[in-house]
Formats: structure tokens, C-alpha cells, sequence
């Protein structure tokens, strides 16, 4: 993987993290959440933390939509680790 895409895939999971951070009531542009999650398919060797942040984003319970969203941004970050695309900051 070469850097420029180590940069695209850092500066995705940069926009999911503020999407997944923001306040429910705040609306976020789908495109762009659709457009960061479908650069991130080709990194993620299981799709459930992709379609989980989706269904989660587009929930209407907040506490549900809260919790959704954190484990599958959770998971997503887990898999880029895994599949070599993000690198582990310490």
C-alpha cells in the first residue's frame, strides 16, 4: 500500500470519527459518510462494521444510534489495523 493511500484512508476514518462524534440532531451530508465507507471496502475484510456505521448513522433512538455507530467505528478501525492499511499509533 503505497503512502497516498495510507493518507486517503487516514483522512476517511478522520471523517468517520467526527460523524461518529457528532451530536445525533446534527445532520451529516450521507454522501460523504457513503462515499468515505465505500473507499474503506476494499481495507476491510468483513463488511459488518461498514453496514453497521451506516444503519447506525441513519438511526433515530439516540442512545442506540450512539452505541451502534462507537462499536462499528470501532470495528472498522480494527480491521484497517488487521488488513495492514492503517497503522497502529502509539
Amino acid at each position: 500500500m503505497s503512502d497516498y493511500e495510507r493518507y486517503i484512508v487516514d483522512l476517511v476514518v478522520t471523517v468517520l470519527r467526527e460523524v461518529a462524534e457528532a451530536p445525533e440532531k446534527e445532520q451529516q451530508p450521507s454522501t460523504a459518510i457513503r462515499l468515505a465507507l465505500r473507499v474503506l471496502l476494499p481495507h476491510c475484510p468483513e463488511r459488518w462494521p461498514l453496514t453497521q456505521f451506516w444503519d447506525g448513522i441513519n438511526g433515530t433512538h439516540e442512545i442506540g444510534r450512539a452505541q451502534t455507530v462507537t462499536a462499528s467505528f470501532n470495528g472498522i478501525v480494527h480491521q484497517l489495523h488487521r488488513s495492514g492499511a492503517r497503522q497502529v499509533k502509539r
